[in-house]
């Protein structure tokens, strides 16, 4: 085993779960690795402006994740970012990560906090203006639009839901359905239908985004007809599903159907020495704070966890 290689806790993700938990560990003096294969900071750096975290009025995500990184790293946490986890072994007593330049690194402890993002449309326009008139939560960014008349893509319970929550602030919402029915519960439908701010465009799809700076418009392609129409909007919001980042976790730890980490109440998984946290975990509800949350409770249960292995081993 490669010393200068092995730490105590490797915390996969630099997302809010993963910072939050190397900000615990670090400062506990345990030696902790986070990893990241993307940008630090996950899905809230998608973020333009965050106005709902606690302690702090305004914040963009992107500011948001520098501070969280650089607490953890005044603290000790080593960060390694931008390289691919090639192999990953979680069944013996000293844990193994291979990164994709073939570096290996051991530790006592996982954190697999690896996030997830929202199901794209993957149309025209999708990437340019992302955080720029298109979002994937309403809670997060519904006040934004305020006044605003915005467009919901989805028809399960989470599209209808979030549609009916954006009422508070849009003045007008237009939901767009590839189906003639939705694939919801009777009660969220009847509520959808009969708030007077929400319109339906139903057998239908979005083709592209439009806009210069922000969105303006988009266009919408009737499914049976093949026609497509402009429509004018200040706003998008997508719900048509999560997808967490766990495929390299395949065959490695319990994932339910849906692809997400189970975890206890104390974030430990079905293997030992690895816990989870965060938006890749079986949960109801995704937020920064409750990514927080998480990571804290694993950096907390993985402190735990080292303090009686030091003790039996001693």
């Amino acid at each position: 085993m490669n010393q200068s290689n092995h730490y105590e806790t490797i915390v996969i993700g630099a997302g809010p779960a993963g910072l939050t938990a190397g900000i615990y560990l670090a400062r506990a003096r345990v030696k902790t690795l986070i990893m990241n294969e993307g940008i630090v900071g996950g899905q809230i750096i998608l973020t333009y402006e965050i106005a709902n975290y606690p302690g702090i009025e305004k914040i963009s995500g992107h500011q948001l994740a520098t501070i969280m990184k650089k607490q953890a790293e005044s603290f000790g946490c080593t960060i390694i970012n931008g390289k691919a986890i090639k192999k990953i072994e979680l069944e013996n007593e000293v844990k193994s990560i291979t990164l994709s330049d073939d570096s290996v690194f051991t530790a006592d402890t996982i954190i697999l906090s690896p996030g997830g993002r929202s199901r794209t449309l993957e149309i025209k326009g999708e990437d340019d203006f992302k955080g720029k008139g298109i979002s994937y939560c309403a809670t997060c960014d519904g006040d934004f639009f305020t006044d605003k008349e915005i467009v919901v893509v989805g028809g399960g319970n989470s599209a209808l839901e979030e549609a009916v929550s954006l009422t508070k602030y849009a003045k007008k919402v237009t939901i767009v359905h590839m189906l003639d029915k939705f694939q919801a519960s009777e009660y969220v439908i009847e509520e959808a239908k009969k708030n007077p701010k929400i319109n339906f465009i139903m057998k239908s799809s979005l083709s592209s985004f439009e806009g210069k700076e922000s969105i303006e418009s988009v266009n919408i392609k009737n499914l049976e007809t093949k026609e497509i129409t402009n429509f004018k909007t200040d706003g998008v919001f997508v719900f048509i599903g999560y997808v967490p980042n766990t495929e390299f976790l395949k065959d490695k730890i319990e994932l339910n159907k849906r692809g997400e980490i189970v975890v206890k109440g104390d974030m430990s998984t079905n293997k030992e020495g690895v816990y989870a946290a965060g938006d890749s975990t079986a949960k109801q509800f995704r937020q920064i704070t409750t990514a927080v949350a998480d990571g804290t409770i694993a950096a907390l249960s993985v402190s735990n966890y080292l303090e009686k292995s030091r003790i039996i081993n001693n």
